[in-house]
């Protein structure tokens, strides 16, 4: 099994991800879907072992072994880089690549929101860039910070696992580290960050107490802290925040995070209906309604909040679909799938059409 090949099959296909599993052949995901690719034979274990081979070395097939799962990256030149994961399944391997453009898109030709723009810019506090696995959050960051680059001079530290989108330095200065080769843990490496004369912190995943703390005294002494987590939604991701200390603590948490907090921006990736895939954003910016609700643990009220905020520059994620849905960018069915509230968005979409009629 020549991977280079099949990675190149890949990438012409338009696929986002490679799938390799003994007794299946090589499978493909394409605008979100599975896609098996059955002119190619069914991986045997000694198939995938020899995948293995090719695409690591052997201090990574150690870790393997060990920890019985890896996070890696496989860069193929003139192509592309590939986020590799392999874990064991019923005693064999099984591979997962997710390809990485070394050409990171701009804001504006990935059709991100024009406020993360204003956001990247901001001199200190915390964004959080929330959502499902898969959900292009790590496209947003990278986009992000492409965006700094080209526009501020700052020094920029980044904490990944592993690194995917490779900067090359114009107006910042980015250090990447990746987790587990340069440093051995998150919470570790956002201390050592502020040491190093970081303006700008990204950390990839806000995973643990150790972290999120660290996150959040980053943001306290003047830094611009942008972290990932693997939340739906904007009060999901506040609640997620607060949950992971103690009891005792969550009090005062609630006060810290209500003056650190710039804005929650959570996504969701769909198919278009000219194919292809769009995200659709919930976007939460930290007013001083937001602050309050924050700070007097009535994180039930933000969707609310944030709904009547339009104007503001804020939406929920059904306000999101309900657009793209009215735009005809999506089918309904689609919007359904990914929707927090399906009434809400169906109502949505009825009140514009009522407004259409009159």
């Amino acid at each position: 099994m020549q991977i280079d090949e099949l990675l190149k099959s890949m990438v012409n296909k338009g696929a986002s991800d490679l799938h390799l599993t003994v007794t299946s052949p090589p499978v493909f995901r394409i605008d979100g879907e599975l896609t098996p690719q059955d002119e190619l034979p069914p991986m045997t274990a000694k198939d995938v072992e020899l995948v293995l081979e090719q695409i690591t070395t052997q201090d990574q097939r150690s870790a393997l072994d060990r920890e019985w799962e890896l996070d890696c990256i496989y860069t193929l030149p003139g192509l592309a880089r590939f986020r590799v994961n392999a874990l064991r399944q019923r005693g064999v391997i099984s591979l997962a690549f997710r390809f990485v453009p070394f050409y990171i898109p701009s804001i504006d030709e990935w059709g991100l929101p024009q406020i993360l723009k204003d956001l990247i810019l901001r001199p200190k506090g915390l964004i959080l860039v929330t959502g499902p696995s898969g959900s292009g959050k790590s496209t947003t960051l990278a986009a992000m910070l492409s965006h700094l680059n080209d526009n501020a001079t700052r020094s920029v530290v980044t904490i990944e696992d592993p690194i995917e989108f490779v900067f090359r330095n114009k107006k910042c200065l980015i250090r990447q580290r990746a987790l587990g080769g340069d440093t051995k843990t998150f919470a570790t490496a956002v201390i050592h960050a502020l040491r190093h004369d970081a303006d700008v912190i990204v950390i990839g995943e806000m995973r643990d107490l150790e972290t999120v703390s660290a996150a959040i005294t980053a943001a306290e002494t003047g830094h611009l802290v942008l972290g990932t987590l693997h939340t739906v939604d904007a009060p999901q991701s506040i609640d997620r925040i607060i949950d992971v200390f103690p009891y005792g603590q969550q009090q005062q948490i609630r006060t810290q995070l209500s003056q650190v907090i710039e804005a929650v921006i959570s996504q969701a990736l769909l198919r278009r209906t000219d194919g292809g895939r769009i995200a659709a954003f919930e976007i939460m910016l930290a007013s001083e309604t937001i602050k309050t609700r924050i700070r007097e643990a009535k994180i039930f009220e933000i969707p609310v909040t944030i709904e009547v905020s339009r104007p503001e520059g804020m939406q929920t994620l059904d306000q999101a679909l309900a657009d793209l849905v009215k735009r005809g960018t999506v089918k309904l069915e689609d919007a359904l799938t990914k929707s927090r509230n399906p009434v809400k968005l169906r109502r949505f979409l009825q009140s514009e059409a009522e407004l259409m009629a009159r």
